[in-house]
Formats: structure tokens, C-alpha cells, sequence
């Protein structure tokens, strides 16, 4: 298991299109990844529970995950919460 910190860095955060982006990415891997924030843990492979977390510009989140690609999965979520250009 595999856990990061990564500072959401986009205008709206992780809602609408944003979120949609990030599930597609976290999806690509085999990987269990979740997201968490203020001790509140979401799968990152679920639109409906990124967007209840209400991910904020400038909101630090934890990015956890758990499998043969973990460290792949967190590499390119991380970059893309971290790039306004990406998201």
C-alpha cells in the first residue's frame, strides 16, 4: 500500500468535468485507489464519491492505493490534481 499527498490545483477543484477526468485516470489502473480527506476516505474509481467530498482549489488530499500498480496510479493521479492544465 501505497499513500501520497497531493494539493488539488485547479479553479473548481475535483467537481463536474474535473472529477470526471480524475475517475477516468484512476480507472486505467488495477490498482484499489481511494481518496481522502479530512479523515473521510472515497473510491477514486467513483464520480459519485469524489464529488461528495467537495475537493476545493488549494484542498490537500491523501491518495492511497493498493495493488501491482500502485505507484504508477499515484504518480499520474498526482499529476493530474496538481496540474490546472490537466484537469
Amino acid at each position: 500500500m501505497t499513500v501520497r499527498e497531493a494539493v488539488v490545483n485547479n479553479n473548481v477543484g475535483l467537481f463536474a468535468r474535473p472529477a470526471t477526468f480524475f475517475i477516468q485516470k484512476a480507472n486505467e489502473f488495477k490498482s484499489s485507489i481511494w481518496v481522502e480527506k479530512d479523515e473521510r476516505r472515497v473510491n477514486a474509481k467513483s464520480l459519485l464519491g469524489v464529488l461528495s467530498m467537495g475537493i476545493m482549489d488549494g484542498s490537500t488530499i491523501s491518495l492511497i492505493a493498493d495493488g501491482v500498480d500502485e505507484v504508477e496510479a499515484l504518480d499520474a493521479l498526482e499529476k493530474l490534481v496538481s496540474s490546472q492544465a490537466a484537469v
